[in-house]
C-alpha cells in the first residue's frame, strides 16, 4: 500500500469526559500521534523501494517487513480516530429508541439491551484489543467483534460504527487493570450517539454508491 502526501494528526476536544481523565486523553492523543508519524515514515521507506517501479528480489525482506508494518500502524491510526470520533463531554448515556442505531441493534439482535450487552462483552475479553461495532452494508445488520492488536481481525467490508479501545493505556491512569468494565462503563456515559447515527448514513450512502455503478 502506497499513497502520495502525509497525513496529519487529527485533534479531538474531549476535555472533561465522564470517568476518562484528561491526563490519559492527553497521553492517549500523543500515542496516537505516533501512529500518524510512524505510518508516514513507513509510507515513504516505501516509496523509496518504489522510485524505479519494480521491488528487486533482494529488497524483498526489507519491503515485506515494511509493508507488513505499515498495516499495524495504519490501523493503528484509523481505528483511534474513529475511537476519538464517537466521543463527546456531555454523560450521554444510552441512545434514544427512535434513533438509528437504537432500532439497529433490536432488529439485529432483538433488542438493545442484548447488543449492548454483546458489545460490552467483547470489550471485557482478556488480552489487549479493541471491540468495534459493524454494519454489514448489504444487509444492515450489526454484528460486534473483537479486533487483536490493530490489523487482525477486522471485516473486510463492514461499517465500523461504533470503536471501543480496550488496551490498557485507554484507561490504565484511571482504572486497575482488573476494573476494565468500570472504564468501559465510562465509555458508555460518553458516547456520541449522533457521530455513530452519522456512520450508519455513510454506510448506507456508500452501500448505494456501490449499487449504481
Amino acid at each position: 500500500m502506497i499513497s502520495t502526501g502525509s497525513y496529519k494528526a487529527k485533534q479531538f476536544n474531549l476535555s472533561g469526559l465522564t470517568g476518562i481523565s484528561d491526563e490519559t486523553l492527553e497521553m492517549h492523543f500523543k500515542l496516537y500521534e505516533g501512529y500518524v508519524k510512524e505510518t508516514n515514515k513507513l509510507t515513504e521507506k516505501i516509496s523509496e523501494f518504489l522510485a524505479d517501479g519494480k521491488v528487486d528480489q533482494e529488497e524483498m525482506p526489507a519491503y515485506s517487513e515494511l509493508t507488513r508494518r505499515l498495516g499495524f500502524e495504519y490501523n493503528g491510526m484509523v481505528l483511534h480516530e474513529y475511537y476519538f470520533g464517537n466521543m463527546k463531554r456531555g454523560n450521554t448515556g444510552d441512545p434514544e429508541r427512535i434513533s438509528g442505531f437504537f432500532k439497529a441493534a433490536e432488529q439485529s439482535f432483538g433488542s438493545y439491551d442484548i447488543w449492548k450487552a454483546d458489545f460490552m462483552g467483547v470489550g471485557k475479553m482478556r488480552g489487549v484489543g479493541w471491540a468495534v461495532c459493524y454494519e454489514n452494508p448489504s444487509n444492515k445488520r450489526l454484528s460486534n467483534h473483537w479486533i487483536t492488536l490493530h490489523e487482525t481481525g477486522n471485516v473486510a467490508g463492514f461499517n465500523p460504527v461504533l470503536v471501543m479501545d480496550v488496551w490498557e493505556h485507554a484507561y490504565l491512569l484511571d482504572y486497575k487493570p482488573a476494573d476494565r468494565p468500570k472504564y468501559i462503563e465510562a465509555f458508555f456515559s460518553n458516547i456520541d450517539w449522533r457521530a455513530v447515527e452519522q456512520r450508519l448514513r455513510i454506510g448506507a450512502a456508500r452501500t448505494e454508491a456501490a449499487g449504481s455503478v
